[in-house]
């Protein structure tokens, strides 16, 4: 295979948004007061005690396991279409910091739109997205 620019490009999508991806897992794990913050301010879920912690644990597994498919391009349909719903629902889970975009930390909140369309436009070419893939090396 040749590495051109539509190569490269979607190459560089999936390693970055798997790098951002990842390190919101491992916050998951490392950090999980702060998670359960984020669950509680942006889905409403109250993930508070160890039962909490336990779920958190949980999905930050099976988060790394789906994000460890992603960046080896396994069963790509599956993989990239669930990155692009969990940033999907993540992005607009945010309404409120769109709606008040100079308060406080919000104009950032603003960097996952173009992350969303990276995500869309991998999920729509991810059959032409080989280098460095499973399927690739196989």
């Amino acid at each position: 295979m040749t590495i051109n620019r539509k190569t490269a490009s979607l190459f560089s999508l999936r390693i970055s948004i798997f790098l951002v991806m990842f390190m919101w897992t491992i916050d998951k794990l490392i950090n999980p007061a702060h998670a359960t913050k984020v669950y509680q301010k942006f889905y409403g879920i109250n993930l508070g005690g160890s039962a909490g912690d336990m779920l958190l644990t949980v999905l930050a597994v099976a988060e790394l396991l789906l994000l460890t498919g992603f960046l080896l391009g396994v069963k790509r349909r599956i993989t990239y279409g669930a990155v692009l719903i969990l940033h999907g629902v993540s992005t607009l889970s945010s309404w409120q910091q769109y709606a008040n975009p100079f308060e406080g930390p919000n104009l950032l909140f603003f960097a996952a739109w173009p992350m969303l369309a990276a995500c869309f436009v991998l999920y729509l070419y991810r059959d032409e997205d080989q280098l460095l893939t499973i399927a690739k090396l196989r």
